[in-house]
């Protein structure tokens, strides 16, 4: 797995795909999860760009694309139960987009860099 400076995480799956979440860490600032907005299926996104709503208790957040890619699938489970994000912020992932090349995992941190950056 690689870590975005956002909290995000990244897996690298077959066909080119990448599966995309926040960390433990992002999920505990946040709090209860209460409302989750996915992106539509087939989305063409830009890194950068927003590509997930997300709100808790204690604030509204964008989830940004990590990457450039089609979102191809979307993890429906979190629209009816959002508090899945706080029982295990790893398996409840919340997009998987294509991209051309998972070389551009290259860019980002490893766990151990990630851990350093959470401190």
């Amino acid at each position: 797995m690689k870590y975005t400076q956002e909290h995000e995480w990244l897996r690298a799956e077959s066909g080119n795909i990448v599966t995309v979440g926040i960390t433990a860490h992002a999920a505990t600032q946040l709090g209860d999860v209460v409302f989750v907005e996915l992106p539509e299926v087939e989305t063409m996104v830009s890194a950068g760009d927003e590509a997930v709503v997300i709100e808790s208790v204690k604030a509204a957040s964008d989830i940004l694309a990590p990457v450039d890619g089609e979102i191809v699938a979307v993890n429906e489970k979190l629209v009816d139960n959002p508090g899945l994000v706080n029982e295990d912020a790893t398996s409840a992932w919340f997009f998987k987009i294509k991209v051309d090349d998972l070389a551009v995992l290259d860019d980002f941190m490893d766990e151990d860099e990630y851990n350093d950056l959470i401190g």
